[in-house]
């Protein structure tokens, strides 16, 4: 049983900074490609940033800069210079392919995060 659990979201002041973390149980972390989504109020599902697991990265364009994603026994986002629009809630997903389990595609419950004064 595959599960994505998310934590670190919450309510920060413009300018501030959070760290979100995923931890992936079931197996899979180093065989998986992860990644950060974020879905705003009346908005699609976007890619925030994602790390291969042979630690490439990409970011977002409204994101580089600003935020980082690593992964070492957990995959994190850190947050900084945050705006209101970064708010949204925020998944945690892992992506891949193996011979042995095929291909699949995870996704957290999501963590609220929320840029406000």
């Amino acid at each position: 049983q595959v599960q994505l659990v998310e934590s670190g979201g919450g309510l920060v002041q413009p300018g501030g900074s959070l760290r979100l973390s995923c931890a992936a149980h079931g197996s899979i972390f180093s065989i998986a490609d992860m990644g950060w989504y974020r879905q705003a109020p009346g908005k699609q599902r976007e890619l925030v940033a994602r790390i291969t697991t042979g630690r490439i990265t990409q970011y977002a364009d409204s994101v580089k800069g600003r935020f980082t994603i690593s992964r070492e026994n957990t995959v994190d986002l850190q947050m900084n210079s945050l705006k209101p629009e970064d708010t949204a809630v925020y998944y945690c997903n892992a992506r891949g392919a193996t011979m042995s389990r095929g291909a699949f595609d995870y996704w957290g419950q999501g963590t609220q995060v929320t840029v406000s004064s």
